[in-house]
């Protein structure tokens, strides 16, 4: 079965490398490359294409003055025979290791995982996977592995084709799947979205990932990526990708997550359409408005502090008399009065800073006042940060509860870290809400989102 899977996905792809392989990406001005779509990776979306994949590569493209397209791969087997065919230029996130291919340095280093539903008991050692059914993606190198197992430890292995690792997660979530394997980057995100699946078994070894290069020039092509990938990696560049896509993830645990998914069920609803007109009064994503209120006040309009903060978006007496709110505790008051405020913020923050960060970085001044945010944008290039970048500031704003620091700052001492905290569990949330609702379709579409 395996074979006969792998003739069939080959087969459009042997007709096209009958035509020729592609020429060097300077003979038309554009890089292209081979893709799978997978959350945080590279999705398409209507505003345009996003992820972590998509953006490094883009940044590449730039870096050598080209243009970027993008052909999109069903699964790995199809990356992999294109990148053969020498119809891209490039194949991004494939596994090092086939001979006929040139591949990049390493851009990751992952493990892989048996993943399964936690109510349900599975393997806790390798020997317990034989007489199981694992599946994994079509062309995923995770089949090999598991294939290469010991004949009293191997399990029956099933590539699905035309799926990405979060359709595997979703039927183990959902009991169609007693198994799946996948990478534990994957992993990381899929439980942000199924908190009901569980890491069981690590399987043995790592995997690097890179690109593989297979089109004319393909020598020459590797060595201009190596060298990108060297300089991404001492400027910062991979660093802050990695935690654009993927540094607020495991912030929340599972249990957290299952709560607000069972909130979004049954406590949103009521409040979607004041959410939706949040959006066409400001420009920002319904979603968005909604993780900041969840995180505010769990969308309990009737809210408050010790510090009596109130309301479903949790208003200061101050920021209330501010935007000429009559009643804090008014739920739809307090959703159109909170976006109004952040929408404000987001003004507010330099026009130097680009999206998302200008986005997160107005989120911490929801949080810290904009008094505490300047300071700590003015403290920035003492601790040698960018104050323009979340990635940066995140390290900057716990430094606001130090005497030290805080004596040299008008605005005093600030709770800094707790505003990190704020921006990372509503990035979290705006993801969750991204997959399960929709957006909102209206006259007025959202022109501040994150991406």
């Amino acid at each position: 079965m395996p074979q006969l899977l792998r003739l069939i996905c080959c087969l459009p792809l042997l007709v096209l490398a009958g035509c020729g392989r592609i020429d060097p990406p300077e003979a038309d001005g554009k890089l292209v490359v081979a893709i799978r779509e997978a959350p945080a990776f590279f999705q398409d979306q209507g505003s345009g294409s996003s992820g972590f994949d998509h953006d490094l590569v883009a940044s590449f493209a730039d870096s050598l003055g080209l243009k970027v397209g993008f052909l999109k791969a069903a699964d790995p087997y199809e990356l992999n025979d294109l990148a053969l065919a020498g119809r891209v230029h490039l194949a991004a996130s494939m596994p090092i290791g086939n001979s006929q291919l040139e591949y990049s340095a390493p851009i990751r280093t992952v493990r892989q995982w048996i993943v399964g539903h936690s109510d349900v008991l599975g393997p806790e050692e390798l020997r317990d996977l034989a007489g199981k059914t694992v599946e994994v993606l079509a062309g995923s190198p995770i089949a090999d592995k598991l294939r290469g197992l010991g004949a009293a430890l191997r399990p029956t292995v099933v590539e699905v084709p035309g799926v990405n690792e979060m359709d595997l997660l979703e039927r183990v979530a959902s009991h169609k799947a007693e198994l799946v394997a996948v990478h534990d980057i994957h992993l990381d995100v899929g439980i942000n979205f199924f908190p009901e699946v569980e890491p069981l078994l690590a399987l043995p070894g790592t995997l690097d990932l890179g690109w593989a290069f297979g089109g004319k020039d393909a020598n020459t092509l590797r060595a201009k990526a190596d060298a990108f990938i060297a300089e991404a990696r001492a400027n910062g560049t991979l660093a802050r990708l990695q935690d654009r896509y993927f540094g607020h993830i495991k912030r929340i645990n599972a249990d957290g997550i299952a709560s607000f998914i069972d909130a979004a069920r049954t406590r949103l609803p009521p409040w979607r359409r004041h959410f939706q007109a949040a959006q066409d009064l400001t420009g920002i994503d319904w979603r968005l408005i909604a993780a900041l209120a969840y995180q505010e006040s769990k969308w309990d309009p009737l809210a408050t502090s010790y510090t009596n903060v109130r309301g479903m978006m949790m208003l200061t007496e101050d920021t209330a008399d501010y935007l000429r709110v009559k009643n804090r505790l008014d739920g739809a008051e307090s959703i159109r009065a909170g976006a109004r405020y952040l929408a404000d913020l987001v003004e507010q923050v330099p026009a130097s800073a680009g999206y998302p960060d200008r986005l997160w970085l107005a989120l911490s001044a929801y949080n810290l006042g904009m008094g505490h945010f300047r300071g700590a944008r003015a403290m920035a290039a003492k601790f040698k940060r960018d104050p323009d970048v979340w990635y940066d500031m995140k390290q900057v704003l716990p430094q606001l509860a130090r005497p030290e620091v805080y004596a040299r700052l008008k605005s005093g001492p600030a709770r800094g870290g707790e505003a990190v905290i704020m921006v990372e569990n509503i990035r979290n949330y705006y993801d969750v809400l991204c997959r399960f609702e929709a957006p909102h379709a209206s006259a007025y579409p959202a022109s501040i989102r994150p991406r």
